[in-house]
């Protein structure tokens, strides 16, 4: 039976509490995956070998960009669809979905196999990190299709209201990673190259048993694929476009932020690294309650309900500042014990300790733009979103870190940051009120 839920009806806040939930959880465990392939590789194969992962693991992310842009058009286009009941339209986007999906994903595969190399010595790859960073990188590529596809599935069944059965294809990935990853590395001694293979194999598996899973149960109407009209492939592409490069400029402004950090030396470079590490764990309910709410706006958007658009919105700020003022209260009373699981360096500590204290309150501003954010990406308008993004990485939050940094010494880098986070929420929030993106047509 499906799990998928109508956003067009019923009470907005339950929906909205039971439909996050299972997105925060599956947020975590694929955080925690990340987590855990670090500390078998850290611990089995050292230093060297952790940092290759993260070289190679740099590139993978920038490889992806796109795709996963096309995964927030997967919600846009789908869920307002499923808002306009239109099962035929539902089909046939999804085939275009399929489609479009694979042919990039060869088109990755092969450039990435032939382009390892040179992507290596283009990011400066240590020497003694650059054989292990190559076998590591290559094999991820070959298994490029199965981290694609279960994310894939992921997005299609949220755009239906169905947050819970992804819950089982990441654990799956996640149960599966923790045992093989030594099984493979030390068990059958392939070092690096066994860490990478117990990835792809892991999310192999839990691709498979995904396609399996949501055809048994007849969850989404996949059909057999065929080439799909023009006019929906340029869709895809005029939504998914966009929304890759909001991941690049994301990644790009972080890389920005970190020119200011290392100015301050190795300890508030340490630190920084593990606050990241703790702040990217207490911003999942923020990011959870984005793509919540841009399925549930996307329905509506979809049945053209713009009074209840505009209600899940409200629901979605209410939700979003009872949950990370919660969180910000805890960051700002245990941030010491939470950076001394990462590290136990003093100055390192004493830096995390008092940048996260700093942000503690300033996360609700952030996940406010995740948000609103999320409910004008629902309507298709990323380039808008792009555009709100670059003001948020660009013209605000590297040039207020780099100014208060300069004011007020290391200090100033989390005051910096989280002004940042109050200005570009109140951007966001102009142009969700009187920006153009509700004559957004997408169809």
């Amino acid at each position: 039976m499906s799990k998928a839920r109508d956003f067009t009806q019923g009470n907005i806040f339950r929906h909205l509490v039971i439909f996050s939930g299972p997105i925060m959880l599956t947020d975590f465990l694929q955080t925690s995956y990340q987590i855990v392939d670090s500390l078998w590789i850290g611990n089995l194969l050292g230093a060297n070998a952790l940092g290759a992962v993260a070289v190679s693991s740099a590139i993978l992310f920038a490889v992806l960009s796109f795709v996963i842009g096309l995964n927030n058009a997967t919600l846009a286009i789908l869920s307002q669809q499923k808002g306009r009941d239109d099962e035929e339209g539902l089909r046939r986007y999804l085939n275009a979905f399929v489609v479009t999906l694979s042919v990039l994903v060869v088109i990755i595969s092969i450039g990435g196999i032939l382009l390892t190399e040179p992507l290596l010595h283009l990011l400066g790859t240590p020497e003694a990190m650059f054989h292990d960073a190559k076998r590591y990188l290559f094999i991820n590529f070959i298994g490029i299709a199965f981290l694609v596809g279960y994310n894939f599935i992921s997005a299609v069944l949220r755009s239906l209201g169905d947050s819970r059965t992804p819950l089982i294809f990441v654990a799956l990935a996640v149960v599966l990673n923790v045992f093989l990853d030594p099984l493979f590395i030390a068990g059958f001694q392939l070092g690096i190259a066994g860490a990478a293979f117990a990835t792809i194999l892991s999310q192999g598996c839990a691709f498979l048993y995904g396609v399996y899973y949501v055809w048994n149960k007849g969850l989404v109407p996949f059909s057999r694929p065929y080439k799909p009209k023009w006019k929906e492939v340029n869709t895809i592409l005029y939504v998914g476009i966009p929304s890759g490069l909001q991941m690049a400029v994301i990644s790009a402004g972080l890389a920005a932020i970190m020119s200011v950090v290392t100015s301050f030396g190795e300890a508030v470079t340490g630190g920084f690294g593990a606050a990241q590490r703790i702040e990217n764990l207490l911003l999942l309910p923020a990011g959870a309650l984005g793509t919540a709410v841009s399925s549930m706006a996307g329905q509506n958007i979809g049945a053209k309900n713009w009074r209840r658009v505009h209600q899940i919105a409200r629901y979605g700020l209410l939700y979003n500042f009872m949950i990370m003022l919660s969180v910000g209260l805890i960051v700002f009373l245990f941030a010491e014990y939470f950076v001394k699981m990462f590290t136990r360096d003093a100055g390192a500590v004493q830096f995390a300790a008092m940048y996260l204290k700093i942000l503690a309150f300033f996360f609700p501003f952030l996940g406010v733009n995740f948000v609103l954010n999320g409910i004008v990406r629902a309507s298709g308008s990323m380039y808008q979103v792009l555009v709100l993004n670059i003001l948020s990485f660009w013209v605000l939050r590297y040039p207020l870190t780099y100014v208060f940094a300069g004011k007020f010494g290391e200090a100033g880098i989390g005051f910096g940051i989280g002004t940042s986070f109050v200005i570009s929420s109140m951007i966001a929030a102009l142009y969700y009120m009187f920006g153009k993106w509700k004559e957004k047509e997408l169809f």
